[in-house]
């Protein structure tokens, strides 16, 4: 049987560098947590869970890009070069 993951999946915490995030991912070894103002952070769990503590706070919600897709404009491919014409 496994040992069961510190924080699961989903689980809200608060870091006391990081400030608060998501788990993303959790085993025996790594826990990954996506602060809010510091992106994804991989860390060796054993080591950063005295370091985190759960929080009650409601998970943020993802924000879409707020620019707008533009269809890829495809260049035309370029002219041939002009042979010179020759002297008479």
């Amino acid at each position: 049987m496994g040992i069961r993951p510190a924080y699961p999946q989903g689980a809200q915490v608060e870091h006391l560098k990081f400030g608060f995030g998501t788990v993303l991912s959790c085993n025996e070894e790594h826990i990954v947590i996506k602060f809010d103002d510091f992106g994804e952070k991989k860390f060796v769990t054993p080591i950063v869970v005295t370091a985190l503590k759960k929080s009650d706070r409601v998970p943020p919600v993802e924000k879409r890009s707020s620019r707008s897709r533009k269809p890829k404009v495809v260049a035309a491919p370029a002219p041939a070069p002009v042979a010179a014409v020759a002297a008479q």
